[in-house]
């Protein structure tokens, strides 16, 4: 099994970086539509715990974290690249800042205006998410004018940015780049008035906006939560055994480790045993009723690794 499953729900907003990506290397795949909330037992089964959103699944691997989902990608599909203009490397680094500090401004200033009219429940689980368990969405709001300020001088830098000429953000084709502040801005335009207001002053941004979505999605095709379960059941995971002798951590396959974001908040980790270990990501195999064998990859950058 080799097709690209994608589990996703429409509104977040990390799922259409990588979303935005398969249509820009203009592939198939399918779409499993998962719940906002993590009640999602079939993609569970399979992650071992992982309850972040979005997570691709070729047979029995699975790729969790946006960052691990576009290294995979272009490692398959190298062509259009996600680094034109030779970028590549450079865009890993920017990602620490858009999916960081300017990922905490955004959300700050879309989701606490609008927090009132979402579920409660989606609301307290978001709020221990991305603000900790000692999140104040009242104190959120009070500081909205020091939020959008922020925000608004850092979207200036992607204006400028495109002041230079270039149709995207590091050349003329799109590339990893304008997936990273693409995600942002998605998710500001349309939701919280107060913070569309700074993209009404950035016309560059804008126009490259509509460029952004002309590029759409590729071709999904819907497909169920069990019917992706029911793939890794019938599937071998296809990650080779791999070790690297420069670890720092002296992490090799055969050891069992666990793994979890570095900002988790009230996330369980996930334990297995290294299949494969590299500079850039680290695979566990792990083993369920429900899916059988899997190999569950995650990146390097942004967790912690540990042994058990």
């Amino acid at each position: 099994m080799t097709e690209i499953i994608l589990h996703h729900y429409p509104q977040s907003p990390v799922a259409e970086k990588v979303r935005k990506g398969l249509g820009l290397k203009r592939l198939a795949w399918r779409s499993v539509e998962q719940n906002r909330l993590p009640d999602r037992p079939e993609l569970l089964a399979m992650t071992g715990g992982y309850r972040r959103i979005p997570v691709m699944q070729i047979g029995a691997d699975i790729f969790c974290d946006s960052q691990c989902i576009l290294m995979e990608l272009e490692r398959r599909y190298p062509s259009p690249t996600f680094f034109p203009n030779n970028g590549a490397g450079l865009p890993f680094a920017l990602s620490r800042w858009t999916d960081g500090p300017i990922f905490d401004l955004v959300f700050r200033a879309t989701f606490a205006p609008a927090a009132t009219s979402l579920p409660p429940e989606l609301v307290a689980d978001r709020t221990r998410l991305y603000l900790g368990p000692e999140g104040d969405l009242a104190k959120e709001i009070a500081d909205l004018p020091h939020t959008l300020a922020q925000l608004r001088a850092q979207l200036a830098w992607v204006e400028t940015r495109l002041s230079t000429g270039r149709r995207h953000i590091l050349a003329d084709e799109p590339g990893m780049p304008d997936l990273l502040v693409w995600y942002l801005v998605w998710f500001i335009d349309g939701r919280a008035p107060d913070a569309q207001k700074l993209l009404d002053e950035l016309p560059l941004i804008r126009a490259w906006m509509d460029r952004m979505r002309a590029i759409g999605h590729g071709s999904p095709d819907p497909m169920s939560p069990s019917a992706a379960l029911a793939v890794a059941l019938a599937s071998e995971p296809a990650t080779p055994v791999a070790g690297d002798e420069h670890d720092p951590q002296g992490l090799a396959p055969g050891q069992q480790v666990s793994v979890i974001s570095l900002n988790a908040s009230g996330e369980t980790s996930v334990t297995g045993d290294v299949c494969a270990v590299s500079r850039d990501t680290i695979a566990l195999l792990r083993e369920h009723p429900a899916c059988g064998r899997v190999i569950v990859h995650f990146p390097r950058v942004g967790y912690r690794v540990s042994r058990l």
